[in-house]
């Protein structure tokens, strides 16, 4: 069974952790062999000490996208979550993995109002408040993917509606059966 990267990005609080929480075990139960990587658990094990310049961001990326390659080649199913706000670092995720398997990538669009609102740990707050410094969306730019295989607005959209939507357009890419 050939391994592909599923590449979640979007502002924090757009869904995507939750999205991907869903669409893990939805390919389990398709047999699928499933390596969750969630930005913010690869930042305390894998990229601890890296801070949220755009060189950290892009470090910590291309940290997640050479592990995703690894575990992609070995025949699993990768589950990649994290914002990677920067448009060349996803490329250089892409470049890494396709050498090996398929790489979809899926963004989460939600608006940064929604976002905002959503926002249980109170970081939108402070970022528009100034207390947070390279808040992305807020204070650090967050570049949209222009080409992503599949777009998600989580707005009005329950979670389990936007893991289904993820689950058949894998299955229209021939990645996952229906």
């Amino acid at each position: 069974m050939i391994g592909f990267t599923l590449w979640f990005t979007g502002l924090s609080g757009s869904g995507k952790t939750t999205i991907a929480d869903l669409v893990g075990p939805a390919l389990e139960e398709r047999g699928r062999l499933v390596e969750k990587l969630d930005g913010d658990i690869v930042r305390m094990h894998l990229s601890h000490g890296l801070g949220f310049s755009k060189e950290d961001r892009d470090a910590n990326i291309a940290r997640i996208g050479w592990v995703a390659s690894r575990i992609a080649r070995a025949g699993a199913a990768v589950v990649v979550s994290a914002i990677s706000p920067y448009a060349e670092a996803r490329r250089h995720a892409r470049s890494l993995v396709e050498s090996h398997a398929p790489f979809i990538e899926v963004y989460v669009a939600t608006p940064l109002e929604e976002c905002a609102r959503r926002d249980p740990k109170g970081l939108y707050a402070a970022a528009f408040a100034g207390e947070i410094d390279d808040f992305t969306g807020v204070s650090a730019p967050y570049e949209a993917p222009l080409h992503a295989e599949i777009t998600l607005d989580t707005t009005g959209i329950s979670p389990s509606e936007s893991a289904a939507t993820v689950l058949a357009r894998l299955a229209e890419l021939n990645v996952v059966q229906a």
